[in-house]
């Protein structure tokens, strides 16, 4: 079995900073792209930025300037740092990671975290 836990939510004024962090855990042969999500309550869920595992980044344009995504291959973990945060990026954040494991070699699977949750104060 394979898991992803999130950590770094929080309460933070708009304009402050938090970092979140995702770790991979169970028996990994590979991690291919990893990715944030989140969901805002009311809406559904959304791209935030994803990494691809030799590093290449993509951002939602209300995330560009803003948030950096980043992983850690040797220890199988994914951040995101973000910083002048607004009311608007209140939201549950999810990671999500293509996960080759040794129970499934010939595939990846599609594996998500529980979540963390971002509040963002006016």
């Amino acid at each position: 079995q394979v898991q992803l836990v999130e950590s770094g939510g929080g309460l933070v004024q708009a304009g402050g900073s938090l970092r979140l962090s995702c770790a991979a855990s169970g028996t990994i042969l590979s991690i291919n792209a990893m990715g944030w999500y989140r969901q805002a309550p009311g809406k559904q869920r959304e791209l935030v930025a994803t990494i691809a595992r030799g590093g290449t980044t993509n951002y939602v344009d209300s995330a560009k300037g803003r948030f950096t995504i980043s992983r850690d291959n040797a220890k199988n973990t994914v951040y995101l740092q973000m910083n002048s945060l607004k009311p608007e990026d209140t939201a549950i954040y999810y990671c999500n990671a293509g996960i080759l494991s040794t129970t499934t070699p010939s595939r990846y699977l599609d594996v998500w975290g529980q979540g963390t949750l971002v509040t963002v104060s006016s």
